[in-house]
């Protein structure tokens, strides 16, 4: 038997790979780090893109990817992590799910990776080389896993609906 649990070592590689590209993902809507808009820049392309108040939508998209991704890189709260992650995600999805699947076409296919595999770390749970289990897992509990996610999907469903149909609504008044 070895002292390294290969299953464990495999979430925390995946864990700190996703949970990196997640929070620098966060990081340029919060802070315009990485070449991004910081959040001036990316509340007024919240406007644009239908979400609204704009600066409201970027503070929640920046949280819940740098937050999620974060947590998700310590293994902690790895449940509400993994769904605010894919949460953010879902956001994200509607906005190039027009374009079709392939990143290459500016479709979805990147946001949706991102929230699968933050869903699927958040689902699973963190592994032996977490904080998560360092702490017990007081807060990666069965019921932690059904609240967080019944909660990040019905927030998911509000904010994505609502833009739906506000863009339907502009649709409809400029062929008026």
């Amino acid at each position: 038997m070895t002292c390294l649990n290969r299953r464990d070592l495999g979430l925390l590689v995946l864990r700190a790979g996703t949970g990196a590209v997640l929070v620098a993902h966060g990081a340029q809507k919060l802070f315009g780090c990485f070449g991004g808009a910081g959040l001036e820049g990316t509340a007024a392309s919240m406007e644009k893109m239908g979400f609204r108040p704009g600066k409201q939508s970027a503070i929640a998209a920046g949280l819940g990817e740098m937050g999620g991704g974060a947590l998700l890189a310590i293994g902690l709260a790895t449940p509400a992590a993994g769904a605010a992650a894919a949460g953010a995600m879902a956001g994200a999805v509607s906005v190039h799910a027009p374009a079709g699947f392939f990143a290459a076409s500016g479709g979805f296919e990147y946001p949706a990776f991102l929230g699968f595999t933050a869903a699927a770390i958040g689902l699973a749970g963190a592994g032996r080389y977490s904080l998560d289990h360092a702490t017990d897992h007081v807060l990666d509990q069965p019921w932690t896993v059904a609240l967080a996610f019944l909660s990040s999907a019905v927030a998911a469903a509000a904010v994505v609906g609502r833009r739906a149909r506000e863009q339907a609504e502009s649709e409809v008044e400029t062929f008026d």
